[in-house]
Parts: structure tokens; C-alpha cells; sequence
């Protein structure tokens, strides 16, 4: 993956690379500090094949730590600001790096990039068991991927400025927003963070042609006074959770401008979506596989579905994990012989066209971030007067779902759902704690003593 960034880097070496308030990075001034990077973290002692955590906010000094640990051959490991101390120990510990990075120097440096046969990246999620699970991809994986994204997707040139407000610790806004865009000559507008009002006037005033973002990001932009668009903005993406065809479609009459849905996971870099020569835009369809990547809806016999029967979605795909790290027995349950399970049940027309209709799993899509509910159920039972907890998404205006827990509290228990929220905010990331929690006697429970979610939403 390096020695192809260090190929754009030659190819594009005077163009802007980076652009971000206040200042700018070259190709080859990018390249530099990299480099600087790399004979950092050697000088360190990291070997090729070494983790490097990434502990750095959206910024030109994340950009350069990401490329400086690729072209020392290491793996890296960029975390997310958000997440709690608690939630970041467990990744630590688990992860084991060589090598922290909580910021980049703006030294200069040749280095060419070291091979390694280990992963390019390791990619936390939040974990459906209740403790985060790292993703290991492969540079193969990588590749495949921002290929994708840059040819076939986005159709990207060097004449393109592509927005990058999405979170660059996340498979989406690190692909989609950095990578792929660097891979094809492209300008990247860094935003540190993303606000309504600064990208419409972004958009308004500067030369950005793609913008990759969720669904959430566009229903706010589109509550901003005045707001339409860009005069140069050729392109819209979403990702990371569903886009609703109603906002796709407010979205397109208010500024000219189609939104390309598609579907992904950490674990997947997008499989199936919308790419920008399609002339189709299906209500209720995500896309189709991108090319190079097959799929399968199998029923839950294990046949396979017929087309438009509705399964649990399969999908093999050159750009997947090769698995988790540290954790043989999840990786067994969800790749099996190659094909990814999603756990989320699909349909297929006969034309090849996706349509979601459930999840088989457990996960909640809350303004584009996945929320598995074991883990903030697992936190929620650390509460000394907790002894029951279960928690489910319930639907919301903006953000599609918002995490919402019910918990049975022990006898004489003082504690109220605002004290509940509060010890969770403590210990999650803003998008995992439950903004709503309701106290219950017990929780309904089927003959066989398993929890009934489906009552709870209605409770």
C-alpha cells in the first residue's frame, strides 16, 4: 500500500495533496513527513510488522502518521477520539503496540517503503460479544479496495477535491475520504470536525467536488438556511448507515446532486453500492456488488435463496479481513470458507440489485456508527445496583436509530435512569451511551428465560 501512495506521491508531487484552514501539504511535502515518520518509529525499534496506534484527531498530522507507520512497514491501528478511557485500555491491551502516536512532527525525510508480510491495517468495531474486536486487513485488502473506491465508485481524477469530514479512524472516512482520493492524484479538504453551518459554507465557497458523509450529515446540511449544494460538487456518498430514499431524494431536488448509497463494514471495505456511471437509482435498493466481489442469500437452512427471497447476506469480496485479532472463535463464526456472514438478512433481483431487509445480528446504526447492545449492556451490569440490562435501538428522526436500554434495578436501589446515563457516558464513546433509559421491574422474558427485545420499544 506505501509503495503505491509513494507512486502518487511522484506522479503528483507538486499538486496539493492536503488542504485543511490554515494550511496545506504538497504530494511530495506529504511524502516527506512521512518519511521523517517511518525513520522515527525505526529508530524506536518498530519492525516491519509491528502495531502503531494512531491516537490523533482528524488533522494533516493523523494523514502523516498513517502513511509514516505503512512505509515503516508496520501495521497501524488508528483509534478513535471519542472513545472513553476505559473503552481504550481494552483496545491497548488487546492490540499490544509497538508504537503510540498522539501527534506527527513536520520534519522532512526520503524513505522508501519497507515490505512487511503483515496486515496494513487493524481496524477496531465495537464488539457484539462486548468487548471491541480489531479487524486485520491486509495490504491486498487495502489495495482492492481503494482501487474501488477510486475508480469504479468515485470515479476520481486529480482534478478532484473530495471532503474529508468523515472520522479517518473509521473504514469509511479513512478509505472513501483519504486513501483513495491520495491513490488517484485528488485533493483531500481535511475538517477537523464536522458542524453544519462550516461544510455548507465549505461547499459554498471552495472548489470540493465529492463529498463523502451519512445520512445524518446530509439531513442537517439540508436544515441549514439557504443551503444548496456547491457550485463544483459533482458527487455524494453515503455510508455506514442506511440513507434513506426520502432524503436521497430531498437531497438530489435541493442541490442537483445524486447521493450514492452503498452498504460496508469495517470488516468489508463497500461490497455493494451505487457507482458514479450508474444511471439507475432504485427507492429501495443499496446498490449492487462492486466489480470483483460476489454474493450469496442464503436461507437459514443454508440453501441458497432464489432471487428476490429474502436471506442472510453472504459476501466474498478481495477487499475483506483476514480476521480478528485475538479472536479465532469470531472470526470462525462470520468467515466461513472464504464468504463473510453479515448477519444482516438481503434480497437480490435478478439484475443484481441489494435490498436490506433486517438484521440477523444484533447491531444498532446510530448516526452512522455501529452500536452492538452486549457491550453496553456489559457496562451497564458493572453498575452495583443493576441486575438486569437490555438494550435495543429504537427509531429517531436524524440519526436513524438512538440506543435505548431498560434495566431492573436490585432491591432498595437509589439509583434513576439520569444517574444510569451519566455512569455509562463515563465509560463509552458519545455514540455508544444509551440516551435513554427506562427502569423496569423485570425484563420480559420468553419460557426458556431468554430476553424478548422486541417487547421492550413498546414498554
Amino acid at each position: 500500500m506505501a509503495a503505491l501512495l509513494e507512486a502518487s506521491a511522484r506522479a503528483h508531487a507538486s499538486r496539493p495533496a492536503l488542504v485543511w484552514d490554515g494550511g496545506s501539504l504538497t504530494y511530495r511535502e506529504l511524502d516527506g513527513r512521512a518519511g521523517a515518520l517511518a525513520r522515527t518509529l525505526a529508530a524506536r525499534g518498530v519492525r516491519p510488522g509491528d502495531r502503531v496506534a494512531l491516537t490523533i484527531p482528524n488533522s494533516w498530522q493523523l494523514v502523516v502518521a498513517l502513511i509514516g507507520a505503512l512505509k515503516a512497514g508496520a501495521t497501524a491501528a488508528p483509534l478513535d477520539p471519542l472513545l472513553k478511557e476505559d473503552e481504550r485500555t481494552a483496545i491497548m491491551t488487546d492490540l499490544a503496540p509497538a508504537a503510540v502516536l498522539a501527534y506527527a512532527p513536520a520534519d522532512s525525510a526520503a524513505w522508501l517503503a519497507r515490505d512487511s508480510d503483515g496486515p496494513a491495517l487493524v481496524l477496531y468495531t465495537s464488539g457484539s460479544t462486548g468487548r471491541p474486536k480489531g479487524a486485520r486487513l491486509s495490504h491486498a485488502a487495502m489495495v482492492a479496495a481503494n482501487r474501488s473506491w477510486a475508480d469504479d465508485v468515485m470515479a476520481l481524477t486529480p482534478a478532484d477535491v473530495v471532503l474529508a469530514a468523515l472520522p479517518l479512524s473509521h473504514s469509511y472516512g479513512l478509505n472513501g475520504a483519504l486513501v483513495a482520493p491520495l491513490l488517484a492524484g485528488a485533493t483531500v479538504r481535511l475538517v477537523e470536525r464536522f458542524t453544519a453551518d462550516g461544510v455548507a459554507r465549505l461547499l459554498a465557497q471552495e472548489e470540493v467536488t465529492v463529498f463523502p458523509g451519512v445520512a445524518t450529515m446530509f439531513r442537517r446540511l439540508l436544515d441549514v438556511d439557504g443551503f444548496r449544494g456547491g457550485p463544483t460538487l459533482r458527487l455524494a456518498l453515503s455510508g455506514a448507515a442506511p440513507c434513506p430514499w426520502e432524503l436521497a431524494r430531498e437531497w438530489r431536488a435541493r442541490t442537483g446532486v445524486r447521493i450514492l448509497r452503498g452498504y460496508g463494514m469495517t470488516e468489508l471495505f463497500r461490497p455493494i453500492s451505487y457507482l458514479a456511471r450508474d444511471t439507475e437509482d432504485l427507492p429501495d435498493a443499496i446498490g449492487r456488488a462492486v466489480p470483483g466481489v460476489e454474493l450469496r442469500i442464503v436461507e437459514e437452512s443454508g440453501r441458497h435463496a432464489a432471487p428476490g427471497d429474502v436471506g442472510e447476506l453472504l459476501i466474498r469480496s478481495p477487499a475483506a479481513m483476514d480476521g480478528y485479532l485475538n479472536a479465532p472463535a469470531e472470526t470462525k463464526s462470520v468467515l466461513i470458507d472464504g464468504w463473510f456472514h453479515t448477519g444482516d438478512l438481503a434480497s437480490v433481483t435478478p439484475d443484481g440489485w441489494v435490498s436490506i431487509t433486517g438484521r440477523k445480528r444484533e447491531r444498532i446504526l446510530r448516526g452512522g456508527y455501529s452500536v452492538f447492545p452486549p457491550e453496553v449492556e456489559a457496562v451497564l451490569l458493572l453498575h452495583p445496583e443493576v441486575t438486569e440490562a437490555a438494550v435495543v435501538g429504537v427509531p429517531h428522526p436524524e440519526l436513524g436509530e438512538e440506543v435505548a436500554a431498560f434495566v431492573a434495578l436490585r432491591s432498595g436501589a437509589r439509583a434513576n435512569a439520569d444517574d444510569l446515563v451519566a455512569y455509562c457516558r463515563e465509560r463509552l464513546a458519545g455514540f455508544k451511551y444509551p440516551r435513554r433509559v427506562t427502569l423496569v421491574a423485570a425484563l420480559p422474558r420468553s419460557a426458556t428465560g431468554k430476553i424478548l427485545k422486541a417487547e421492550l420499544p413498546r414498554r
